[in-house]
């Protein structure tokens, strides 16, 4: 599989999606996860932690991935888009830094992850053929010039 950046903001790519799944749910497969972890206080200069501070915090990171592909798998594509948002340091065993993945709906992970406009947020795809990246660059341009239904491939 050959995997590349993908130069379409995220954001735009998922409402792009949302569109097009309501007019054509079957075209497409699309997953959402949500996952938060713990870990630990990165060394800077500005946080002047002794070890001990250092032990009693922890930096917690949710993020949220979509993976979005077609519904033949034989077409050779996925797209992913993933959002890393950084809460900060909390205080080690807070009940909110549960550290667990689980699937959740695409309007949440909308709401969640890209209407905020925090976290980074990046996306990429990966191919396994010279005709998966021909169907992709396709579907791309659609993305891009927000082209639906009929109309999309032309």
């Amino acid at each position: 599989m050959e995997t590349y950046p993908i130069e379409i903001e995220p954001e735009q790519i998922v409402v792009w999606m949302m569109e097009e799944i309501r007019d054509s749910p079957s075209e497409f497969k699309v997953s959402a996860r949500r996952a938060t972890e713990r870990r630990e206080l990165p060394l800077r200069k500005e946080l002047r932690l002794g070890e001990e501070e250092r032990e009693d915090l922890s930096e917690i990171v949710t993020t949220g991935t979509r993976q979005i592909a077609p519904i033949d798998s034989a077409d050779g594509w996925r797209l992913t888009i993933v959002v890393e948002d950084e809460f900060g340091p909390r205080i080690f065993g807070e009940p909110e830094t549960a550290e667990e993945d689980h699937e959740m709906e695409l309007s949440a992970f909308y709401d969640l992850f890209i209407r905020p406009k925090r976290g980074n947020a990046s996306a990429f795809v990966e191919t396994d053929s010279a005709d998966a990246n021909s169907r992709v660059a396709r579907l791309l341009k659609d993305i891009e010039v927000d082209r639906h239904g009929a109309k999309r491939g032309a």
